[in-house]
């Protein structure tokens, strides 16, 4: 039987809360080698929320192909949830 972890959906991310969880996800692709996911989080701080779902977009589709990366992906669509909250 495999063993399936389950994160908890916290859908009420204020803004500092979503920046942060935006700088966690930087952090993480800098210590995976992962330059360009991490220079898409560089800046998020104060950005306009139209300018971050699109970064979310973009880290998505370049994640979509690398299920070793599946934690980082989870954060992102965790903050995708709570977009509406900026």
């Amino acid at each position: 039987m495999e063993s399936e972890k389950t994160m908890k959906i916290v859908t009420n991310l204020d803004r500092g809360a979503i920046e942060a969880k935006l700088v966690e996800v930087r952090g993480l692709a800098q210590t995976n080698s992962l330059p360009e996911l991490a220079m898409l989080f560089t800046g998020v701080e104060g950005m306009p929320r139209a300018q971050i779902e699109q970064r979310i977009a973009n880290a998505l589709k370049w994640l979509a192909d690398k299920p070793q990366h599946n934690a980082i992906a989870a954060q992102l669509e965790l903050v995708e949830l709570n977009l509406r909250n900026l």
